[in-house]
Formats: C-alpha cells, structure tokens, sequence
C-alpha cells in the first residue's frame, strides 16, 4: 500500500475543483497550480496550497513537466492527478513522475501509450474478440495502395490520425474521386495538431450512435465495467450532451458491451478509471473505436447512477487498494442528463464567445448538479477550453431527469457570453432526443439557428398558455369563494 497525503492537481477549472472536493472528503491535502489568468480561479482559492505555473499559454504553464514537477517537489505533493486534457494521456509524463517518486493517479504507461495510439490500440485487442469495424491494421504509407484497398472496402470510408482525438485529423470520404484530396488533408492536420501524421482507414459507419463504457480496474486483477453513457448528441465530432444509461440498449446488449470493454481493459493491463467507446450501428451491432486513458469529462452521470465516486476510486487504486466490489454488485439506478455548458454562441455555429459573466447564477434544486470553475464578475480566459460547466441532473426516469433539465436550463441564469444553454433546451424539447430515436447526426440532421428562435417561441406559447389556464382557474374559484360569502360581502355595504 502507497501512502498519498497530498494531492497536486496539474489541471484548472472545474476538474480541478471537482478532484479537490473529493481529495477533501478523504482528508488528503491539495495543491493548486494556475497561470497567471487564473490567480483568482476558484480552484485555486479551494486548494490547500497554490502555485504559479507561468504566462497564461498551456504551453507556458499547465503542460511544462519540469515545472509540474517542481511544485510537488517544493509543497511536498507526493501524489499528481491530471484531470483531463492537457498531460492526462501523455506517457512522457507518466515516466517522468515515476522517475521522480511521485505516483500519477491515472493507469500504467503501457496502458497510456497502446491506447494512445488507435493503430497500436486495434492490434492490442484483436486477439481478445473484439468487434471492429472493417479497415487497415497499418498507417498509410503508400497513398495510390490505400485507394484500392479504400476500393475494397467499400465508400463512404473514414480517414483517422492515429494519434487523433476530439475530430481533429478524421475526414469522410464519400466517393474515389475525393480520396487523396481528403487523405492529403487529414495527414496535415494530424501532423499539425499532434505531430504524427499517421492515418489509417476504416468503413465509415453512417448513422451510428456513440455508446462509451466506463471500467475500473485495480492493481490485482479486479476489472469491472459501470455501464454505458450515451454519447451521441455531438458537433463537430464532440460531445455536448451526455446520459447514463442509453435509451436503447436491451439489458443483454448492455452486458455485451460491458464484457467487450472489460476485455480491452485487460489487453493493455489497464489500471485506474478509463472509458472504451463504441460506435452502435442498428442497435444491436457495436465496433470498438478506441479508449480513453483518463477520467472523462462526462463521467458524473455514472456517478449519479451508480452511487460511486470515480476519483475517489483513482485515489484508492493509486494507493494499491483492491476494488471493494465486484461485478454482481453494481446496479443502475434511475437516469441522468448532462449538458456541457460551453461558451459558445450556438446561433453562430457554436464559435467562442469569452467574455465577462457578468451575471453568473446557478440553478438549485433536488437531483441538480454543476460541476464548474467561474464564479459571477470573472472574465473567461481565450487561452483555454471554452467550457464554463456541466449541468448535471438526475430523476427516477428518463423523463424525469429531462424535465428536471429543462428547469435547471431555465433557471441558469448567465449574461455576458453567449452558451450552449439554449442549444440543450433545444435538444430537450426535440421529438428525436425524446423518443430516442436520434445518433450521432442529429445535429446535422435537425439543428439550425432559427431552431432555437422557433423553439423557444413555443416554450413561450406554452408557458403563456399555462399562465392564462392557471389564471382563469384561479379567477372561477374566487368567484366561487365569493358566492359562497355573499352574506359577509353585503355587510360591508
């Protein structure tokens, strides 16, 4: 068993606030680290220490590992958590706290530096019955080669960086005639965006829906899998909304998927929280798209289905602890939603919007949940991600945890930037989402600007609607109240 007294948390906003609170209840002490930007940053002011990394550019600050390293060394941190993003699924850095005695609270480096890599992550998992979805086992190399071997397989297809993630690098190839202008380009942009220009190809699944599978494994064997999130309302190939369980898995399926993701887990000796992601096609045939070596941003409606505390379970699987249940004792209880409030202007193909919150209120309320990093009056930086929150709810049903989230949407109150909230309103009024009935297009099938306008001028139709039942009910019963004391009205004549 490895002690850990103090955590260093090498990450920002709500991540790090949202480890910290966990850190606290287990009595463990925390360290802070913030650029220059977020020296006022809640997490910062909650930790139990705090330090300057730098400028406000990540590369100046959150992603230097020697200054990282530093930090923990000075404050005596003898453990680093890295949230998500930035140094969490970077194998160098991993290395380098082992180097330096400190225990990274995420899985090995084997674990990190297989599935870092999609080609690498496919090989590794092709012995262990795996569905996978129809494509090269190699990067390519020979451009003229691939286009036959694309021939074959059969258009559309989907090029991939094989070090890609969050969209960057994947171009869809409709026709032959498309194929090296597209190839060309997603070489380029894996070379820039991750500095390997490696790709690969596979069949391109048309209407696919996006169902990921949290498992927890520790360092004697014990895997499990916590069920799946529903992934699949998306744009520009990332996640917006999030639930726990899907819609559409049969419990059958949900075991199927369980097991498979239980199975990748155990082909790179996986340790610690992670998520393996599947593409569903038809509700009922799945293909492994790759895992995540990390706590995800979507992982509190696990949390809230299953009644655990996923960094709670890092912690203590950093520390050497077996897992203290099994498979047979996880169950799923009720549903939750999660919206990813982003700033963002939605009506404008959902483009950055920083800014001042000016006002910055959030929604209260029994089975509501945000997990943010902003208080009202801070200014949201331009040198980071642009997310400002996840609103979290949760109800017996799914429709209780929709109707819940409609409410929560409304009492949100946030002026200054333009958010994705009125996008997830969207969503929650939509027949598809409420049917189920939707995948990872639905964007692009059902989403536009005038949507929005057109969606929230019902919301108020009905709302007035409502209002003038209400008002006329109530105007009958005092009419009625007033009959009735007809006696009493006279003698004040």
């Amino acid at each position: 068993m490895k002690t850990i007294t103090k955590i260093l948390v090498a990450n920002r906003g709500e991540i790090a606030l949202r480890i910290m609170k966990t850190a606290r209840k287990m009595g463990i002490a925390t360290v802070a680290v913030y650029s220059e930007v977020d020296r006022e940053a809640p997490h910062v002011l909650y930790a139990d220490e705090a330090v300057c990394l730098g400028p406000a550019p990540s590369s100046e600050s959150y992603l230097v590992m020697d200054k990282l390293v530093a930090a923990a060394h000075d404050t005596g941190a003898d453990a680093i958590h890295p949230g998500y993003g930035f140094l969490s699924e970077n194998a160098t850095f991993a290395q380098r706290l082992a180097d330096e005695n400190l225990i990274f609270i995420g899985p090995g480096i084997k674990a990190i530096t297989v599935m870092g890599s999609k080609l690498a992550a496919k090989e590794a998992v092709s012995d262990y019955d795996i569905p996978m979805v129809p494509g090269t086992d190699e990067a390519i190399t020979d451009i003229p080669a691939a286009k036959k071997l694309a021939a074959g397989i059969g258009y559309p297809i989907l090029v991939k960086a094989s070090a890609g993630g969050g969209g960057k690098g994947m171009r869809v190839v409709e026709q032959e005639s498309e194929f090296i202008e597209q190839m060309e380009r997603a070489i380029s942009e894996a070379e820039s965006s991750f500095g390997d220009g490696a790709v690969f190809i596979e069949k391109y699944v048309t209407s696919p829906r996006h169902i990921e599978i949290q498992v927890l494994a520790d360092q004697h064997g014990n895997t499990v899998h916590l069920f799946e999130r529903e992934c699949s309302i998306q744009r520009r190939h990332q996640k917006v909304v999030e639930e726990a369980p899907s819609a559409v898995l049969t419990p059958e399926l949900r075991a199927e998927m369980g097991a498979a993701a239980v199975r990748v887990a155990q082909a790179c000796d996986y340790e610690g929280a992670g998520t393996v992601e599947f593409l569903l096609e038809g509700n009922k045939h799945f293909y492994f798209l790759e895992m995540n070596t990390r706590l995800q941003v979507e992982h509190p409606v696990t949390e809230m289905i299953t009644g655990i505390d996923l960094v709670e379970q890092q912690i203590r699987v950093a520390r050497g602890e077996k897992l203290s249940f099994s498979q047979e004792d996880l169950t799923i209880h009720g549903h939750a939603l999660e919206l990813r409030v982003y700033a963002e202007d939605p009506m404008d193909n959902f483009l950055p919007s920083v800014g001042n919150l000016e006002t910055y209120i959030r929604p209260e309320g029994e089975g509501i949940r945000v997990d943010d990093g902003f208080e009202q009056g801070m200014d949201i930086p331009i040198y980071y991600d642009p997310m400002l929150a996840k609103l979290i709810t949760y109800g017996h049903t799914r429709k209780e945890a929709i109707e819940k989230m409609k409410v929560a949407i409304s009492d949100y109150k946030i002026k200054g930037p333009k958010t994705t909230l009125p996008f997830g309103a969207f969503v929650c009024n939509h027949e598809a989402f409420l049917s189920g009935d939707f995948d990872t297009h639905f964007v692009k099938k059902y989403f536009t600007p005038e949507s929005i306008e057109e969606s929230g001028a019902k919301e108020k139709e009905v709302a007035a609607k409502v209002a003038l039942k209400l008002y006329l009910e109530n105007k009958a019963v005092l009419k009625e109240n007033i009959k009735e004391n007809s006696e009493w009205s006279n003698s004040r004549v």
